[in-house]
């Protein structure tokens, strides 16, 4: 049997500016990346969206990024080792004392943005961040971007990971994303997203702009949530997924 768990990044309100619509994508995902404050988010915010979450039986996430509110953490910033792996702990740590004090539990990790797209090019990166992580919450499941250097640090640490596919970003030949400045990088279309998603899944492969194939392994489906048209795409992503017999449902994680 086929199946792939489907994720997306919320929680990434702020006060009273709002990003997303995490109540209408939490009927549709399985998974959710719950921002901790470095990059957007709030306590508020926070408890909310994991409540939401629970009621939905939806899996909560840590999702850490650079401390960096105003360039919602898609800035790329050089910080000093310790320094960001204190960074790291203490966003992991919010999340699972926040998700503790609201009858939830944190059950895996993603990277956000621009730390998350570093990783994916250096190893050494992905391990100081994953390590500091697994520091505070050592059951983590990792959520990598598949065929990357992040997924290269999971292996080398031996820690329970998923691998991780977008819905709505496009691919360079080395498993990594195009740059978002980049025409044609984002996925807008719900129609093109669902499509592209159930042949990935059913080849184990990351397809790339120019036809790459790249074998790997495909856990689970990040639907953004942030992007105009986030609900439509996850909505077309599940229906076409299960439209092709491919049962969509909360990943266990991979050992090694």
């Amino acid at each position: 049997m086929t199946r792939v768990d489907l994720n997306a990044d919320m929680g990434e309100s702020f006060g009273p500016w709002v990003m997303g619509d995490d109540a209408a994508l939490l009927k549709t995902v399985t998974s959710a990346n719950i921002a901790c404050g470095g990059h957007a988010g709030d306590p508020d915010v926070m408890a909310a969206t994991m409540r939401m979450a629970t009621d939905n039986d939806v899996g909560i996430g840590a999702h850490p990024g650079f401390t960096d509110l105003q360039g919602f953490g898609r800035l790329r910033m050089q910080v000093p080792r310790g320094m960001l792996q204190n960074q790291v702990r203490y966003q992991v740590a919010a999340s699972v004392g926040m998700a503790r004090a609201v009858g939830a539990h944190v059950r895996h990790l993603k990277l956000h943005g621009a730390l998350a797209n570093m990783a994916s090019e250096d190893e050494l990166l992905a391990r100081d961040c994953y390590d500091a992580a697994l520091s505070v919450a050592p059951d983590l499941i990792v959520m990598v971007l598949s065929g990357t250097a992040q997924e290269q640090a999971v292996r080398a640490l031996g820690c329970t990971w998923a691998g991780e596919i977008f819905a709505d970003r496009a691919y360079n030949d080395d498993a990594t994303l195009v740059d978002r400045s980049k025409p044609g990088a984002v996925i807008h279309d719900p129609v093109i997203a669902g499509k592209r998603m159930v042949e990935m899944v059913q080849a184990g492969a990351i397809i790339t702009e120019s036809g790459k194939r790249i074998d790997t392994p495909v856990d689970t489906i990040c639907l953004h949530g942030d992007t105009p048209t986030a609900v439509q795409i996850a909505q077309s992503v599940r229906k076409s997924l299960e439209d092709a017999g491919i049962t969509v449902r909360r990943f266990d994680g991979r050992n090694g």
